[in-house]
């Protein structure tokens, strides 16, 4: 089977082709994929279905995506978002 590359934290990651962002970090051993706004904890996948926003991430730069609900496609960057995410994100083109 074909596989997809993809970057989080500039690191490459590898997924298939369907597959979720947040299922090929899990995957790939990554738990922790955004830190929260007010005491900076750490959050990752929780519920796996879009329900309760503990994986957002920055995707090509636009903050707040759901990890869990977006599927990978060929070498898209993916952030761990610090906070809120709010705009602008540093770096983003």
């Amino acid at each position: 089977m074909k596989k997809l590359t993809f970057f989080f934290d500039g690191i490459e990651v590898s997924a298939i082709p369907g597959q979720s962002i947040g299922a090929a970090l899990l995957e790939s051993g990554t738990k922790v994929l955004r830190s929260t706004r007010i005491e900076n904890k750490p959050r990752g996948m929780f519920c796996g279905i879009g329900v309760c926003f503990d994986c957002l991430v920055v995707i090509n730069g636009v903050p707040n995506q759901r990890a869990c609900l977006t599927e990978v496609a060929e070498a898209i960057q993916v952030i761990n978002q610090q906070g809120s995410g709010a705009y602008p994100i540093e770096g983003a083109s």
